[in-house]
């Protein structure tokens, strides 16, 4: 009789086990992990993790523990493939991702046909959400936002250290000629004509570019007075680099997140050369806590974890983006399609309330309609917080 009891008893308890580890939900991170992007799409997905983690810790979501399945988006064929794989045969919920606004695109319409959700908290291309799909959700910033505060601290500030009226300066555009820089770049010189602005020449080159001599050199020989550019970091440090060879120091640059807002961009092309140069991004980490509650905290469990500092705003913004998701959806139950979407329509945060600064509610085409960016620049080997003013550590540095 013992013998039988103990038997049942151990029946129970494996039972039990069993039912323990059935307590998961996948959730699919499709970021770029190797490749040309892969610096980037790995720090993005980081912030995922961390999010990740501290809602693991806190008793996962509805009980059930956030598992996260990996996905390379390494080029845009590797993420309509990835994607597949992940909704057919990983079974995710959804998919969180995914950087680069080229693979997002690809993946999310694979996602979208299959009926599964699709977070999006990187890309930032117009055609992400500007195509009407009814799964994909966007929590960042956009590439109009980009462009947006580019000119308008152009025309509240950078003109005027310069000692110039905005009208008088000589603008140049480049851009890497994906979706991304595409995008950012149309915005540009649609709020520069706005605010009639000089455009003297706007020039796309391929991302993947190893010489950007010619380039330089046309801007050097137009006398342009502030550049803007669009780009991921490879290019960014080319760009930075040979227009130090040649000689060329224009009143402003003025960079379009990738590589500009990342600690191994200004190690690579050195501390001198990147000095004053201005980035218009997502949140980054010196900046007025004030505005942004919770950044530090994020920043200590980033070093905890991976033993060194926060390497871009990425990882931020991709962490406060998925914590939100998945707290929302911790109040509801499933996690059917129609579950999910339901939960993201409820979501209402006010700005000032995150650590990334903005809030989060989801408007038009599922574009999270509070999600703004901040001018940023490096003085010192660091890139520090310039505008706006009340998220501002320090005041605009420019050469006349």
């Amino acid at each position: 009789m013992r013998h039988a009891v103990t038997t049942s008893v151990a029946a129970i308890l494996l039972g039990l086990a069993a039912t323990a580890a059935q307590a998961e939900v996948k959730f699919g991170a499709l970021y770029p992990f190797s490749g040309q992007l892969a610096l980037l799409g790995e720090e993005s997905a980081r912030g995922l993790e961390l999010a990740v983690e501290e809602i693991n810790a806190a008793g996962g979501v509805q009980g059930e523990k956030v598992v996260l399945v990996r996905g390379d988006a390494v080029d845009n064929n590797q993420a309509i493939g990835e994607a597949r794989r992940l909704i057919s045969l990983e079974r995710v919920a959804a998919v969180f991702g995914t950087y680069s606004s080229a693979r997002s695109i690809a993946a999310s319409q694979v996602a979208e046909l299959s009926g599964v959700p699709y977070f999006e908290l990187g890309a930032v291309a117009d055609e992400v959400t500007g195509r009407g799909l009814k799964f994909l959700y966007r929590t960042n910033p956009t590439a109009e936002d980009m462009a947006k505060l580019a000119v308008e601290m152009i025309v509240n500030k950078v003109a005027a250290g310069l000692g110039k009226k905005p009208e008088e300066l000589k603008i140049g555009i480049i851009y890497e000629d994906s979706n991304y820089g595409t995008s950012v770049a149309g915005h540009q010189k649609k709020y520069a004509a706005a605010a009639k602005l000089n455009v003297v020449t706007s020039q796309a080159y391929p991302a993947a570019t190893v010489d950007m001599s010619s380039l330089v050199l046309d801007l050097k020989r137009r006398g342009i007075d502030v550049v803007l550019q669009t780009s991921y970091q490879n290019d960014s440090v080319l760009f930075l680099q040979q227009a130090n060879e040649a000689g060329f120091k224009p009143g402003a640059i003025i960079g379009g997140g990738g590589g500009y807002s990342m600690q191994p961009t200004a190690d690579a092309v050195g501390h001198g050369v990147i000095e004053g140069v201005l980035d218009t991004d997502f949140t980054q980490f010196l900046v007025n806590t004030k505005y942004t509650p919770g950044i530090e905290g994020f920043v200590e469990a980033y070093k905890k974890k991976y033993n060194s500092g926060p390497r871009s705003g990425h990882s931020l913004n991709n962490y406060v983006g998925a914590k939100i998701i998945l707290q929302e959806l911790n109040k509801t139950k499933g996690f059917t399609p129609e579950t999910i979407t339901k939960a993201m329509k409820a979501i209402d945060v006010k700005p000032g309330a995150t650590a990334v600064g903005y809030g989060f509610k989801f408007g038009a085409n599922n574009q999270n309609e509070r999600a703004a960016m901040m001018g940023m620049q490096w003085q010192n080997g660091k890139l520090v917080t310039v505008y706006p003013d009340e998220a501002a550590v320090s005041t605009m540095q420019l050469r006349k």
